[in-house]
């Protein structure tokens, strides 16, 4: 018990006497008070308090990061009984759920192969989801949304989004977290994190409080405007988990100005293609829609091959992936005279015909006066398109963060570190990202899931 301090200022500074109502000297020399006890008793009542002993708020898991991953683990683990905090240092909850899919969240996709998670994840060990997946899969998280009543629809390849609004998700997540009795404390700076005997201890901006288990569900460093930092692998770092590089994934990629030149009247411009990447056994492919802007590329097509592409290296695009245009231009110097551009517009876009013609002048004829090597070549340069980006757009344009904390330290059953008993990582801030179109919230619930049913309640007295 702390000792009993005095409210007045007293010679010397407060000092430990009894509680209650008390007359303390004068200030000055109280000899003469101490010799006559009627002028102690003539002195004027002060109150005096005892400070209560300070007690540090407990719980069973702290998880700091409200996004995805962080609000279904605390959903998950508060409705299995355990006491729960989350805390987030932005003011909302799940911004990177709002903005998703226009505003409507692509939240997973019906196409993913829990038997085969390497073909829609990237990471050093893209096998290590494979146990959180097939405990959560999309067939869950869809009787979760069919549960609150959220309509939803596919759109393209498996990929399901709500009918209404991302804010139905989010409404629906809030739910889940309040039936667990979470605590939630937002806005709210963790400062310093500790580990001891008695758990993990935080500084935070609402002061101390401390836990058995403490979750990382910060995320990436991708769109930093909505709040995104290195908190959590700064924090992997203090308690000696290496990392992975991290790089902006599903980002745009960018070209040398000079380079462009030729491309950038285009901007705006989308159409199917088939791109590629790497060689041989390395070498990966996506059949998706391309769209031309002032910088570059982007698209589906090339967010989803930013994850594979190596700097320095080209790409590889096809842009008339449905037809053979050496065998269709052939056919067409036979029966027709018009202006080559002009042809190609059966299967592409006017605006990219005349800037590809326009590169060559064997290019800008009628068909039929243009030599059987040209045509090849023409249909050769459309069809193996190689372009070489100078970088991407950066984690101001990225959706997801490639690398992240090493999977190798983790255990897939659980997400504990095997090296830091007590401390998880989940959802982005692992080296595990997903494919464009709801494979990442995905691996965000998965993994929440996953971690949430792993976690221990404290022992009695923390």
């Amino acid at each position: 018990m702390a000792a009993i301090v005095e409210t007045c200022r007293t010679r010397g500074g407060p000092r430990a006497i009894g509680g209650g109502w008390r007359r303390p000297p004068p200030l000055g020399d109280n000899a003469a008070w101490r010799a006559d006890p009627a002028l102690r008793a003539s002195a004027p009542l002060r109150l005096l308090f005892v400070p209560l002993p300070v007690t540090i708020p407990s719980y069973d898991a702290i998880i700091i990061g409200a996004g995805a991953a962080g609000l279904f683990c605390a959903a998950q683990a508060g409705q299995r009984g355990l006491r729960v905090l989350l805390i987030d240092h932005a003011a909302k909850v799940a911004e990177k759920i709002r903005i998703s899919g226009g505003g409507r969240c692509n939240f997973t996709n019906r196409e993913l192969d829990v038997r085969q998670p390497h073909k829609h994840f990237v990471g050093r060990n893209p096998q290590f989801c494979r146990s959180a997946l097939s405990r959560f899969t999309p067939a869950d998280f869809i009787a979760l949304m069919d549960r609150h009543g959220i309509a939803h629809h596919e759109k393209h390849k498996g990929q399901l989004f709500a009918d209404r609004s991302a804010e139905d998700i989010i409404a629906m997540l809030l739910a889940e977290c309040a039936a667990g009795g979470v605590e939630r404390w937002q806005p709210c700076k963790v400062g310093s994190v500790a580990h001891g005997q008695e758990g993990y201890q935080l500084a935070t901006d609402r002061g101390p409080v401390r836990a058995a288990n403490l979750v990382i569900a910060t995320g990436g460093l991708s769109i930093p405007k909505i709040g995104a930092t290195d908190f959590g692998y700064r924090l992997a770092q203090q308690f000696g988990l290496p990392l992975i590089e991290r790089t902006p994934g599903l980002v745009p990629l960018t070209f040398d100005g000079e380079a462009w030149a030729p491309y950038a009247q285009l901007s705006g411009l989308a159409l199917p293609v088939e791109i590629s990447t790497g060689s041989k056994k390395e070498r990966m492919s996506f059949h998706e829609d391309l769209l031309f802007t002032h910088r570059g590329l982007s698209g589906p097509a090339v967010l989803q091959i930013s994850s594979y592409w190596q700097p320095g290296t080209p790409l590889s695009i096809n842009l008339a992936p449905n037809v053979d245009l050496a065998a269709a231009l052939a056919q067409a110097k036979l029966r027709s005279r018009k202006l080559i551009a002009n042809e190609l517009t059966a299967w592409l876009p006017s605006r990219l015909a005349d800037a590809w013609v326009a590169q060559d002048s064997e290019w800008q004829r009628p068909i039929a006066e243009a030599s059987d090597k040209a045509l090849n070549r023409l249909a050769e340069r459309l069809s193996r398109w190689e372009i070489t980006p100078n970088g991407s757009e950066g984690y101001k344009k990225a959706e997801v963060t490639l690398g992240g904390v090493d999977t190798r330290v983790l255990s897939q059953q659980s997400m504990e570190c095997k090296t830091q008993p007590g401390l998880f990582c989940i959802g982005e801030v692992v080296d595990i990202t997903g494919w464009l179109g709801g494979y990442n919230f995905q691996w965000a619930w998965a993994s929440a899931h996953a971690c949430a049913h792993s976690l221990q309640p404290a022992a009695t007295g923390l």
